[in-house]
This record gives C-alpha cells, sequence and structure tokens, in this order.
C-alpha cells in the first residue's frame, strides 16, 4: 500500500501532529538564533577588518586619542570591545606622571573582562542548538512510540492480523522520527560551526591583546627612562 505524506497526515493521531508541530517550533526556533548569530559574527568581522588596520597604525605612532576614538567608532567590531574603557584607564595612569607594573596590570585585567563579556556575548544562545540537537531525536522517538502502541491497540481492537494491517500505522509513527533527526543534525552542525567560529574570534582577540600589552610594557619602559632622564637633568640644574 503506498501513501502519500497528505495521507499520512490525515491518519496521523492529535499526539503525532503534536510532535510534529512541536518539532517544527525547535526547528524555527534553532535556525532564527542561528540566523542571528550569523549576523552577528558577520558585522562584527567586518567591523573588525575596518578598525584593526587603522588601530595598528595609530598604536605605531603612539597617538593613544585616535586609538581610543577608533575604539569608541567601531562597536560591533570584537577587537575594539576588547579595549573598551582601556585608553581612557591608561591616560588617567600615565597623568601623574608615572607608569608602573600595577598599572599595566590593571590595563590587562580590563581586557581580560572585555574579552570575557564579549565572548559571553557571543555564546549567548548557543544553548539553544545544542539543546535541539540533542533533544530533537528523542521527542520523534516518543511520537514514534505512541505511534507503535496505538497501531498494535488499533489492531488488537479490530480482531486482524500480519503486517498489512499496522504497516500504515507503523509509517505514520516513523514520520515523527524522521523529523526529529531533521531537526537535530542542521542544529548539531551550526553548534559546531558557531563554536569553531567563537575559538577562532577567541584566539584573535587574544593574539591582539596580548601584541597590545607587550606595546604596553615597551612604552613603560620608555615612559620611566624619560622621566628618569628628566628627573637627572632637574636635579643637576
Amino acid at each position: 500500500m503506498n501513501m502519500s505524506l497528505i495521507e499520512l497526515w490525515s491518519h496521523m493521531g492529535w499526539f503525532a501532529r503534536g510532535i510534529v508541530f512541536l518539532l517544527l517550533g525547535m526547528s524555527v526556533y534553532m535556525l532564527t538564533i542561528a540566523f542571528t548569530k550569523w549576523v552577528q559574527m558577520a558585522r562584527s568581522r567586518r567591523a573588525t577588518l575596518a578598525f584593526s588596520p587603522q588601530f595598528s597604525e595609530a598604536l605605531s605612532s603612539g597617538d593613544f586619542a585616535e586609538a581610543e576614538r577608533l575604539v569608541e567608532a567601531h562597536p560591533r567590531s570584537h577587537l575594539a570591545s576588547a579595549f573598551r574603557r582601556v585608553f581612557q584607564n591608561l591616560g588617567d595612569l600615565t597623568r601623574d606622571g608615572d607608569l608602573s607594573a600595577v598599572d599595566v596590570g590593571s590595563v590587562e585585567r580590563t581586557i581580560e573582562l572585555n574579552t570575557l563579556e564579549q565572548l559571553t556575548l557571543f555564546r549567548r544562545g548557543l544553548s539553544i542548538l545544542a539543546t535541539t540537537g540533542a533533544t530533537a531525536p528523542f521527542v520523534g522517538l516518543l511520537g514514534t512510540t505512541i505511534g507503535v502502541v496505538n497501531a498494535f491497540t488499533g489492531m488488537a481492537n479490530a480482531g486482524t492480523g500480519g503486517l498489512t494491517a499496522i504497516s500504515a500505522g507503523i509509517a505514520e509513527a516513523l514520520i515523527t522520527t524522521a523529523i526529529g533527526i531533521g531537526v537535530a543534525l542542521p542544529a548539531v552542525w551550526l553548534y559546531n560551526y558557531f563554536l569553531n567560529r567563537i575559538e577562532f574570534i577567541s584566539t584573535e582577540i587574544t593574539y591582539a591583546t596580548k601584541e597590545f600589552l607587550d606595546y604596553v610594557l615597551r612604552y613603560e619602559g620608555n615612559f620611566g627612562r624619560r622621566t628618569g632622564a628628566s628627573a637627572a637633568g632637574v636635579a643637576a640644574r
């Protein structure tokens, strides 16, 4: 006996239809989250590509004011977000004519907190993808189980046996498992994709901030030599 999907749907019980609607709802929610994350990361990537070369040039020339302006001008860039409030704090620390290792450590902690906040923002919503990928097959299996029970119950009530009598019911029941697997597979793929993207972003931020801290340490050394030379000149006079 051949049955189309429309015929199978018309023979489905309300419980199986409810399972299908639940799986479709999970699928729509999962795809909405995935699309939102993709847009968020794409915008962040474009902003970072525009921010990075200008930021490197500002640091090379020692222009902290321009570097701070660039950070404020690219709020969507994950790299710029790692340097929020950094140059303001750095300016406050150097205003008294000294930049100690404790001050550098304070700048480093600010960067670490910004990085943690940014990565948490990127990870928000990924639990939905993981939960969908892990539970969708079992939700479909629940519909299959109830459908098989109903098929055998109907066979018992009709007093007939054989595969022909229950084939339609079994086919109807297995549809929910197929839909559950179809929902779970893209959820797992998307979860792993975004997890790898976030790992790449984390590495990119770590690399850039380590280079910046090396620059600050060199600046500290030069700053210390300049202030020491100035103090020596004053003492000589």
